[in-house]
This record gives structure tokens, C-alpha cells and sequence, in this order.
């Protein structure tokens, strides 16, 4: 009895050293993907935490895999998305918690396709299907930490245009997955192994390969559309954090303020007439139909301009107690002739789900004030400019995240692409960069140029092939004037893409339960190597052995 009770602690003790083992390595793969998302940018470290990642759930058992998912999911979130606690610290640390949830089941997803024989294809899926959850689910989804938003400055970023975010988010999962495939293998044969890493290499040359020959790929010309001059209006704003807007009406006076400059400088033809001027997000704080001061202020700020505005408003309605956030095109002439409501808002930010029954238990959510309510019409303006009628796109902050938002204003014929952003809130944090790198990939997949107007960071243009042309600096007031092409061509993307999120979800579904339906022999993935039966010593010793690997 004393030597099965030794047998039994000693291999107690072994399943906690290999339990313990997992987790610092799903954290630190976490971390080391975190890493590669902007502010950091270090995206060659996709290449080491997706493999560890994959190969730390592979060889867990399976009751522990949506554990070590969950964990790498907090250790991935708290690196990408911690800027949120200037809402509140409770509010970083519940988003977390939740959205780490897509991860543990993202962790049991791989650890189910690791039984196939084309896993690594079956795990990549498994990333789409999982992005394709926490963009939507609940409450619109937050999809911020999309691996193709990590991937902006590699070679893959020229499939933008042809498979659009969700296939390059596929694509870098996949070649994830090939350092993972070599070591799985390495326990094989060396001529076994070798043809693994002469597979892996050659694929992953011929996908970045090709991704670097795309990126060379340029837009159509534009001679017969012409161009028009857009000037982008950073006014700044005093404050950070959730009280960044300051006094009442400032943030309007700050805009006008740097129009006049924009206009002293653009007479004197230090830059060139603007066509039109973009203001940001929120740069009229109160409803300008509603209060005379502040209309006052942004029609002195066309007339003095001589040219419209495309004025970032919080309006009021359309019920009591509600708001909208909303792009009015503001003619010197005739006045307000365009408008365009936010669709996607910020939860807990903008509107509280749940309201009546928050409210009483969280006092501290009266401060995201009235509640907004989205828009449902497509982000595209049909407007005047001289003699002309042009059609504007426009995609207003937390709307980049989204695919659908972004392609129904290019096909709904939208010639020109705005982002109106207020980024106050999030000054100092790295919020600034990520969401400037999603613009980035936006402006790549559509091949089209996008200018940025923000409130005090980061505003300025971005070309065709995602290159930043102009940047302006945070918390500084900046304007400036840069001419953009007509463009009315439609990427492969803008089509393709929605239909390949939908596929990736669905073949990842069709993975798991495909892989859950094998036998209970091949539970783990030992016993796949070696022939091991489950929970036995040689099991164990086998995947620990790969997880070190």
C-alpha cells in the first residue's frame, strides 16, 4: 500500500509541476501576443506565443484546456485593451474577465482539432470562428484585438485587399500554427521532422512572399473622378481621462479657433485652399440645433472658412434622456444638408445596457450621461462642394472595428473615406495607436486614402497602400490640408470578406465537432504520438516532453 500510495503522490506531484508549467506558458504566450498589437508593434512575436499557445492546450487534458485558454486570454487583454480602466478600473477589469471567456473556449477549440489530421488549417479556422464570436457577441462585439490589426506592418498586409481583415487574421493564425506542426512531429523520425520544416518554411516564404509582391500593387487611377482638398481640424481639448471634454462649449471654441488658423494659412497659401473642412467626434458638445451659442459658433467658423464643415456633434434625441452621436455637414450658405448617426457605440461608454437595472446598483454609470441611441443608415453623405455633388464616407471612432459599418459605406458609393474620432478619453494610453492602426488596415483593404480629424490625438492621413503621411502629435492643437483622389473602385475585399468570416466560423464549428466526435482513445494527444493510453505515466512524460519543446 505505502509503494502505490508513493506511486500515487509522486505522480500527483508530476500532473501539478506539468499543470503549473501550462499556465506560465499560455501567460507568457499571452503576453508575447499582446506585444505585437501597437502601441508595441513587436508582431514578430505572433510567431512565438501562437505555436506555444497551441501546443500548451494540445498536450493539456482536455478538461483543462479551457482554462489555460481562459488565462491566456487575460495575460493577451490585459497587455491590448488595459487602457480602458480610464473609464474605471472595474470596468478594465470586467471586460477582461468577460472577453477572456472567447479565449477559454477558443483554448478547448484547439485542443478538440489537435485530433485531426489538418489541425493547423483546423486551428486557424478555429481563430476565425472565435474573432468572428467576440466581434458580434454581446452587445455588437468587441473586436479589437483582431490578429489581422497586429499584422499592419508585415507582409501578409497586402492580402488586405483581397481577403480583408477576417482572411489575414486567418492567414497570420496559420502560419502560427507551422512552428507549432514542426515540434508536434519532433519527436518522429528525422527525416519525418525535416520534411516538416522544409513544408513549413516553404509555405510560410510563399504566403509572405506573396503578401510583400501585393503590397506593390497600386490603386486604379482617378484622372476622370479628380481629387478635392480636405482640410483635417485637431483643435485639442483641456483634460484627460473621462473629464477630457473640460468646461462646457470649449471643445467647439478650441475648433474654431484652429479653423482660423487653417484659413490665415491657407490665404496666405502656406497650404492649400480646402474643398471642405473635417472636424472630429465631439467637437460640438452640446446640440447645435438646440443651443444658440454653440451655433453660433460653428456657422462663424464656415463663414469665416468660406467652405463646409463636416461637424462631429453630440445630438440630442431622439427621445428624452437619449442622445446621438452624429456627422452634420454644415454648409456656410444653407446651413445643416447632410447627417449621419454613429451605428456602432461604445458599451458602458456611450449607452448602458441594461440601464433601469444598472443604474440603482452602479451609480458611477450616471457619468457616460444621457443614453445614446445608434444610427441605422449606412456612414455615406451625398453632398455639395462649388459646383459638384460628391458622395463621403464617413466612419466615425469605434465604428473601424466593424466590418459592415466600414464596407456599406464604400458600397453605398461612397468616393472619399473620413474617420471622425474622439480620442480624449484615451490620451496617453495605447488606445491611440492601436485604433490609428486599424485605420491603417481599413485604408489597405479598401485601397483608398482615409483622413483622420480626432479632438487632441492622433489625427492625420493615411494613403492607399496604409503608409501614414501625415501625423499630428497628442494633446497639441493642428490642422492642415491634404488632397485625396475620387475613388469609386471596390476591392475584392469589400465583397469577399464578409462571406469569408462567415465560412472560417463555420468551418472552425465544423472542426470541433468533427474532432469531438472521435473516439475517447484519442482524447490526448499522447497517445496520437506514441500510442500512450490516457492518464498513463508514459502519456504524461510525453507531454510534458512537448510542451518543453
Amino acid at each position: 500500500m505505502t509503494a502505490v500510495a508513493d506511486v500515487e503522490v509522486r505522480e500527483r506531484s508530476r500532473d501539478l509541476r506539468a499543470s503549473l508549467l501550462g499556465f506560465l506558458i499560455v501567460a507568457a504566450a499571452g503576453i508575447a501576443v499582446g506585444l505585437s498589437w501597437q502601441p508595441f508593434g513587436l508582431w514578430p512575436l505572433l510567431l512565438v506565443g501562437l505555436p506555444a499557445f497551441t501546443l500548451a492546450v494540445r498536450t493539456a487534458p482536455t478538461r483543462r484546456s479551457f482554462a489555460l485558454g481562459y488565462v491566456f486570454g487575460c495575460a493577451m487583454l490585459a497587455v491590448t485593451i488595459s487602457w480602458v480602466h480610464v473609464l474605471g478600473l472595474w470596468i478594465a477589469v470586467v471586460l477582461i474577465a468577460f472577453e477572456s471567456l472567447f479565449f477559454g473556449l477558443l483554448g478547448l477549440a484547439l485542443h478538440l482539432v489537435s485530433r485531426l489530421r489538418l489541425w493547423p488549417l483546423a486551428a486557424a479556422c478555429c481563430w476565425g470562428m472565435i474573432e468572428f464570436a467576440y466581434s458580434r457577441v454581446p452587445f455588437g462585439g468587441f473586436g479589437w484585438s483582431r490578429l489581422a490589426y497586429a499584422a499592419v506592418d508585415t507582409p501578409l498586409a497586402g492580402f488586405l485587399p483581397i481577403i480583408g481583415v477576417a482572411g489575414l487574421s486567418f492567414l497570420v493564425a496559420l502560419l502560427g500554427q507551422l512552428p507549432a506542426w514542426i515540434l508536434v512531429g519532433s519527436g518522429r523520425a528525422r527525416p519525418g521532422v525535416a520534411r516538416r520544416a522544409v513544408v513549413a518554411v516553404a509555405g510560410s516564404a510563399v504566403l509572405l512572399g506573396a503578401g510583400f509582391s501585393l503590397t506593390f500593387v497600386r490603386p486604379q487611377p482617378t484622372a476622370a473622378a479628380g481629387s478635392v482638398n480636405v482640410g483635417i481640424v485637431q483643435g485639442n481639448v483641456p483634460g484627460r481621462g473621462i473629464e477630457a471634454l473640460g468646461r462646457m462649449r470649449t471643445v467647439t471654441n478650441n475648433h474654431l479657433s484652429e479653423t482660423i488658423n487653417l484659413t490665415v494659412r491657407s490665404s496666405l497659401g502656406q497650404v492649400p485652399k480646402p474643398d471642405f473642412i473635417l472636424w472630429p467626434e465631439n467637437s460640438t458638445d452640446i446640440d447645435p440645433t438646440l443651443d444658440p451659442v454653440t451655433r453660433q459658433t460653428v456657422e462663424t467658423a464656415t463663414e469665416v472658412a468660406g467652405r463646409p464643415i463636416l461637424v462631429g456633434a453630440v445630438m440630442a434625441g431622439p427621445g428624452e434622456d437619449e442622445r446621438q452621436t452624429s456627422a452634420l455637414w454644415w454648409d456656410p450658405q444653407r446651413g445643416i444638408s447632410a447627417r449621419y448617426d454613429k451605428r456602432n457605440l461604445v458599451p458602458f461608454g456611450e449607452w448602458i445596457p441594461f440601464r433601469t437595472q444598472l443604474l440603482p446598483l452602479l451609480p458611477i454609470l450616471k457619468q457616460v450621461g444621457a443614453q445614446s441611441v445608434p444610427g441605422t443608415n449606412p456612414g455615406v453623405l451625398e453632398v455639395g462642394i462649388a459646383d459638384r455633388t460628391i458622395k463621403i464616407g464617413d466612419v466615425i471612432c469605434f465604428e473601424l472595428a466593424y466590418d459592415d459599418t466600414v464596407y456599406s459605406a464604400l458600397t453605398g458609393g461612397a468616393q472619399l473615406l473620413l474617420v471622425q474620432s474622439n480620442n480624449a478619453t484615451y490620451g496617453g494610453t495605447g488606445q491611440i495607436e492601436q485604433q490609428f492602426a486599424i485605420t491603417r488596415a481599413r485604408a489597405m483593404e479598401a485601397r483608398r486614402e482615409i483622413a483622420v480629424a480626432t479632438t487632441n490625438s492622433v489625427s492625420g492621413f493615411i494613403d492607399a497602400q496604409g503608409r501614414v503621411l501625415t501625423r499630428t502629435e497628442e494633446f497639441t492643437a493642428s490642422s492642415t490640408v491634404v488632397s485625396m483622389p475620387l475613388r469609386s473602385q471596390i476591392t475584392p475585399a469589400i465583397w469577399l470578406a464578409p462571406w469569408i468570416d462567415r465560412l472560417l466560423a463555420a468551418l472552425g464549428l465544423l472542426a470541433c465537432v468533427l474532432a469531438s466526435l472521435r473516439g475517447s482513445r484519442r482524447r490526448d494527444p499522447a497517445v496520437r504520438q506514441d500510442g500512450a493510453e490516457p492518464g498513463s505515466e508514459r502519456a504524461e512524460t510525453a507531454a510534458q516532453v512537448t510542451v518543453s519543446s
